[in-house]
């Protein structure tokens, strides 16, 4: 029954962590927020901060592959970015090419695989020509995991896994009684990535924004006081080292809690 967007994957499935699993290679996910605010202290318009973004981006994905990272899950474009002004929709609109255009020779040659997740519609045909030939050329490579979510809603994911599954049964493809966790995440855009490790969020912002609310379930969240387009492997390094000082319990408890409890 699992369904097609699911299979074709040939990363590990998504799955809840369990206490004592063995290590494997982190799932980052990271928020690029901040480049507005970034133009703005320096008297420039948002569209410059947009487009220093994509460097912090060039910079973070090269950064990422030579730490004990595989999968890189980046916010580009939300779902509610629609309400921005034109101008500025136009101009995040045109950061895929940018980035595409600049640097997909380089994350071919560099087995980087890369996957858009979120959703096409709204995206003009040119737009989604570039995310498809960016998939379609890296599609082969295992090196390394690059998840850029764009148009992308962790509610709006949801209701699409949901709407998904529905159209299984009603086609009788899958019965209500098969759905548990494992089954609902496997409908979810991130489908194929394992769950993210720790979400990082530059700007000095603390909330997690509509980013990946189902696969937070147990990330751990680090903040960081950088704006966007100053990040960069240093900032990445402290980001790690910080998640690296947490105690993961994914709700369970060790045998230290259980003598101090008594």
């Amino acid at each position: 029954m699992p369904h097609s967007m699911a299979a074709q994957d040939k990363t590990p499935p998504a799955s809840t962590p369990q206490p004592g699993a063995a290590e494997r290679p982190l799932h980052v996910a990271i928020v690029m927020d901040g480049n507005g605010r970034w133009a703005k202290r320096r008297g420039l318009p948002r569209t410059l901060g947009h487009r220093e973004g994509v460097e912090a981006l060039k910079r973070t994905v090269s950064a990422a592959a030579e730490q004990d990272i595989r999968w890189l899950t980046v916010f580009g474009f939300s779902t509610e970015n629609w309400s921005r002004p034109a101008a500025e929709v136009a101009e995040l609109m045109a950061l895929p090419k940018r980035y595409f255009e600049s640097d997909i020779g380089r994350l071919e040659r560099e087995g980087v695989r890369v996957r858009v997740i979120g959703r096409r519609a709204g995206l003009s045909p040119e737009l989604v020509r570039i995310i498809e030939d960016a998939e379609t050329r890296t599609a082969r490579n295992d090196r390394f995991f690059l998840n850029i979510a764009f148009n992308y809603g962790g509610q709006a994911d949801i209701a699409d896994a949901a709407r998904r599954f529905a159209e299984e049964v009603a086609a009788g493809r899958a019965r209500p009684s098969d759905l548990d966790e494992r089954v609902f995440a496997s409908f979810l855009a991130t489908a194929g990535s394992p769950p993210p490790d720790v979400i990082i969020r530059p700007s000095g912002e603390q909330r997690l924004s509509n980013f990946l609310l189902w696969e937070a379930a147990y990330a751990e969240l680090v903040f960081q006081d950088v704006l966007w387009p100053d990040y960069g492997a240093e900032h990445l390094k402290a980001a790690l080292a910080a998640f690296a000082a947490r105690d993961r319990r994914y709700g369970a408890i060790v045998a230290d809690d259980v003598l101090a409890a008594g």
